[in-house]
Order: structure tokens, then C-alpha cells, then sequence
């Protein structure tokens, strides 16, 4: 299925609207970005998701307790009218909880709902990893420590099977610019140790001295946490976006040192 990998090169290529592919009908016409922009909703609200898909989102992602199944219902609403304004959406569930009646099955019945992958957190039962879910990915969410050892001990993680991405256990804001070229190499070295693409959690204040940043660490797509105003949210998705293909512009324009 592969969707995933999709939403990550898709994002780096420019495209025109509507037509057919992966971008499907009703699309906009896109620019090329450094990462695939998605927004995060911890609350369901209608036509929320078409909002931001409007204003430039390239990817959704919703939070579950494992155990309401009134909110998935609305999840799906959701997912069904955000497909209005793009026929083939990427969704996301963030599962929080409710293991013991997490099976193959449920997982992938998930797909029924419009949920293409789903992202398990740190402590979630191992078991999840081992059963085929070809319908819906994984996305497993791992610590960032800066100790020397931990890169080796994260390593590991490459060793287990069907994991599509992973999501760095931290948030890149406003503060993100001042970072030194130390310390992205710390945060770099536990990106290389899990050779996966990534996902990074993005406060509505990063600017863009951190969108730089957030190039040279090398993830794959940014988390945008919805606010609960509808309209606030929509311009911290353009302002975002704008950020991430202005970095792109700039980096792709940059001519390369002669060998």
C-alpha cells in the first residue's frame, strides 16, 4: 500500500490540480515542500479537517483511546467529508490506549474508517508490531535522549518488522533556530540509528530560522496540533506551509559545490 511513502515523496514534488494519480480529483495545484504538513485534531469538529486541507495540509491525523466507538464514527464523517477536497487523503490514528482489544482484525478494519496508518507509542504491546496489517501502516513513537550509548540501543528498532515511520518524541518551536550544529548532530544521530522516515511534532510558533533546522535534522513530514479555533488554525497551516516551501525553494536552488 505503501500510502505513507506516498505522502512523504509526494510533498517534495510540485504538482497541478485535479487530474489523476495519487493527487486524484478535486486537489489543488501544490508546491514543492521540505515536508508533508500534517495536522493533528485531539477533538473531532465538523468540517474542521476539510479547513485545513484547504489551507494547505497535506495529511490528517486524529487521537483514539482504543475504546470509544462513537469517536471513530465521527472520525470517519470526518475523513469522508475531507475527501471532498482530496480524493486521496492520508489519515492517521494516534492510539492511546485500549490493548486488550487491539487485534489483526480491528487494526485492519481500521481501513473501513479512511485510517491508513496508525502510530502506537513507545509502550505499546509488541505483539501489534508482529501482526500483518497490510491495510493500515505503523508508526511507532520513540524517545529522543541525547546519551552516547542511546543511538545503538535505539538502533534496534530496525530490527523489527512492519514499522512504516517513526515520530520523534519531541516539538521543534520558536526556540528551535538557536540550536547548535552539536546539537543537531545529537538529535541527527538518533534519526540515522532507526533508518525510518520520519515524523516531528511542530509548536504554531516555529519560525523561520527553525524551519532551517528542521531540514537539517531530515524528517520526512511535521505534526501541526489543530487549535481549537478553526480560523487560528487555518493560518498557522498557511503560515507553516509557507515556511516549509520557502526552505525547499531555497535548498533546491542552491548551487552544488564542483568535484
Amino acid at each position: 500500500m505503501a500510502k505513507l511513502q506516498d505522502l512523504f515523496t509526494q510533498a517534495r514534488r510540485t504538482q497541478g490540480g485535479g487530474g489523476m494519480g495519487f493527487l486524484g480529483k478535486n486537489r489543488a495545484s501544490s508546491k514543492a515542500h521540505a515536508a508533508a504538513l500534517v495536522v493533528e485534531f485531539s477533538q473531532v469538529s465538523a468540517g474542521g479537517a476539510e479547513s485545513v486541507l484547504k489551507a494547505g495540509a497535506d495529511g490528517l491525523l486524529f487521537t483514539w483511546n482504543g475504546q470509544d466507538g462513537a469517536l471513530l464514527e465521527s472520525i470517519k464523517k470526518e475523513i469522508d467529508s475531507a475527501k471532498t477536497s482530496d480524493s486521496q487523503i492520508v489519515a492517521g490514528l494516534q492510539i492511546t490506549g485500549g490493548w486488550d482489544k487491539l487485534d489483526r482484525e480491528s487494526i485492519n478494519n481500521l481501513k473501513d474508517l479512511g485510517i491508513l496508518y496508525i502510530i502506537l507509542p513507545f509502550n505499546a504491546p509488541a505483539r501489534l508490531l508482529a501482526m500483518e496489517t497490510k491495510d493500515v501502516e505503523k508508526v511507532v513513537t520513540i524517545p529522543v535522549r541525547t546519551e552516547d550509548l542511546y543511538p545503538i540501543f535505539i538502533r534496534n528498532l530496525s530490527a523489527l518488522d512492519r514499522i512504516a515511520a517513526v515520530l520523534l518524541d519531541l516539538e521543534l518551536s520558536g526556540e528551535t533556530g538557536s540550536l547548535s550544529i552539536g546539537d543537531v548532530l545529537r538529535y541527527r544521530a538518533v534519526r540515522e540509528a532507526v533508518r525510518f522516515p520520519a515524523f516531528v511534532r511542530v509548536a504554531n510558533d516555529l519560525d523561520e530560522a527553525g524551519a532551517y533546522t528542521l531540514n537539517a535534522l531530515g524528517v520526512q513530514a511535521v505534526i501541526l496540533t489543530a487549535d481549537a479555533a478553526e480560523e487560528k488554525t487555518r493560518q498557522e497551516v498557511k503560515h507553516l506551509r509557507e515556511l516549509l516551501e520557502k526552505v525547499f525553494q531555497e535548498d533546491n536552488d542552491t548551487p552544488s559545490i564542483p568535484k
